[in-house]
């Protein structure tokens, strides 16, 4: 069963399992939201209110756990998969857990989550990921009106990491229980600032992109006008701050999981170049 089925992760995570043939449950709160896989079963339901799932949880084995998507539900969901037979759980996780930055609470969230996945007595696996390549997709708009990217920190430093690299390493994790018991701190290849990020969209644009810093609250107003949580310009700016002192972690991991290097940034702005083109 995957929790967020419609966020970008889940969704290519629902992808590759149907590839596979698995029997995969899809959890979404919108049936018209859009996942898309031959053979899923799709189950309409609200991840953060455990018990509308509870009928669907019968013949899970292994649960996909997507802390947004559940809220602070993870504990009773993952008490209820356990009690109607599920084996396993995969969670996705953040590098914050073990490399801090940021704003403490959130490393703090994740950390409950993951002690609520033993407290449940199901064997774990967690995927510490690090920020995702397609976070730059909030650019998208500002991109396509003005050729710039607006943020603070320009000289922060992360290591993005693909969706599907991600959806691939929680696959083997799902299907594989030789994962059991692993914490696995996942990130892209190599170390970028958020100028290098807004270089490469233009790149694969065919345009010269430039990052151009504005005030924190200047950004939490514009995000906010997108309509994005208001934990997201807080987590943004935490993390940033904290990786212009010292660039947040880059892993072998992947490669190592994978047998093959890990999908860079660069791959991911060329895929995901109509998203950024006016």
């Amino acid at each position: 069963m995957v929790t967020g089925a419609t966020g970008i992760v889940g969704r290519e995570v629902v992808k590759q399992l149907s590839a596979q043939g698995a029997e995969v449950a899809a959890v979404t709160r919108d049936p018209a939201a859009g996942v898309v896989a031959d053979g899923i079963r799709l189950v309409v339901g609200d991840p953060s209110s455990p018990q509308s799932l509870a009928s669907a949880l019968d013949g899970v084995e292994t649960l996909l756990l997507s802390p947004r998507a559940v809220g602070g539900a993870n504990a009773e969901l993952l008490t209820l998969a356990a009690e109607h037979g599920a084996r396993r759980v995969v969670v996705l996780s953040a590098v914050t857990v073990e490399y801090g930055g940021g704003y403490r609470r959130f490393a703090e969230e994740f950390e409950r989550v993951e002690a609520a996945a033993v407290a449940s007595g199901l064997p774990w696996t967690f995927l510490r990921c690090a920020d995702f390549a397609a976070n730059t997709l909030a650019w998208a708009p500002q991109i396509r009106a003005t050729g710039h990217a607006r943020g603070v920190h320009g000289d922060a430093a992360t290591s993005p990491i693909h969706q599907r690299d991600i959806a691939e390493t929680a696959v083997r994790a799902l299907l594989d229980p030789a994962h059991a018991g692993r914490a696995y701190a996942i990130t892209g290849p190599e170390s970028l600032t958020q100028r290098d990020k807004a270089r490469l969209i233009g790149e694969a644009i065919g345009r010269d992109v430039s990052f151009e810093e504005i005030p924190a609250e200047s950004l939490r107003r514009a995000m906010l006008a997108q309509g994005l949580p208001e934990d997201v310009p807080d987590r943004l700016v935490g993390y940033a701050a904290a990786c212009l002192k010292e660039p947040g972690p880059t892993t072998d991991t992947l490669a190592q999981l994978l047998g093959r290097p890990a999908l860079t940034f660069a791959a991911w702005a060329a895929e995901h170049a109509a998203d950024f083109r006016s």
